[in-house]
């Protein structure tokens, strides 16, 4: 089904064209990765899709037009986990995760209703963070914090999440832990679009990988078609080892070209 259109969007900042004429077509439980070098605007994307900045062309989200939905029913239809995630209150991390629920009229962490407690717990048990529920956030380590921020849109229970590199900064087994959780979501019926420099993780977990160069969509559909030899090569400027492991694809950017 299809959950998410994009058509001719454009996006311009402080004068400078940063997207131009990106139409996409996306389904709900579909893991969507969104790659590209420093500065193509993937982070742009993402905030155009929420209509987190303003954009030219339109949205739909549902088969509805998002110019036509309140900022409320956008919060419920959009999860969005922005770059370097930080929290600096000394809050418990399930307060934290609580906030996902705003969308849903929650003001108050200590006067959810039975429906905003089990989404809370759905969603830390999700991201693996419920033993730190009462432990304030602040305590937590950086890769802790980057879990509980992950929960906390989970909690939201949106149709799409939009995640930008919720991998960075994070050791290896805790990028594939994120990455699992969020195919998970994906495979629940979630649309997930994740921004990554990992092409290798993109191999791995994604239905689909769009490829942005400039501001333009440059390629999309399966992650071995959209990372072919020669976008890899005129992308991203390197040539790539590939095999496979497990059943399931191996891509790892090699050397300059």
């Amino acid at each position: 089904m299809t959950l998410l259109t994009t058509h001719d969007l454009g996006v311009a900042l402080a004068g400078r064209t940063v997207l131009t004429d990106v139409s996409l077509s996306l389904s709900a439980g579909h893991l969507v990765a969104l790659v590209g070098p420093n500065g193509a605007g993937k982070t742009t994307l993402l905030r155009a899709i929420a209509g987190l900045v303003p954009s030219t062309g339109a949205v739909h989200i549902l088969g509805d037009a998002l110019a036509a939905l309140s900022l409320r029913e956008r919060a419920k239809r959009f999860a969005y986990l922005p770059q370097g995630h930080v929290v600096h209150w000394p809050l418990p991390a399930r307060d934290i995760v609580a906030l996902g629920r705003f969308p849903h009229g929650v003001t108050d962490p200590a006067r959810m209703t039975g429906r905003d407690i089990e989404a809370v717990s759905r969603a830390m048990q999700a991201a693996d963070v419920a033993e730190f529920a009462e432990r304030r956030v602040t305590e937590l380590s950086g890769g802790e914090r980057s879990r509980v921020a992950l929960a906390r849109v989970l909690a939201v229970e949106a149709p799409v999440i939009l995640a930008d590199e919720p991998v960075a900064s994070l050791d290896p087994r805790h990028q594939i832990d994120v990455m699992q959780t969020l195919r998970s979501a994906a495979d629940g019926g979630t649309l997930v679009i994740v921004v990554t420099h990992d092409l290798g993780l993109a191999a791995r977990f994604a239905d689909q990988v769009l490829v942005l160069s400039a501001g333009r969509l440059i390629a999309q559909g399966a992650p071995a078609d959209s990372l072919s030899d020669q976008v890899m090569r005129e992308v991203f400027r390197v040539s790539a080892y590939r095999a496979e492991y497990q059943d399931e694809a191996v891509i790892v950017p090699w050397a300059d070209v």
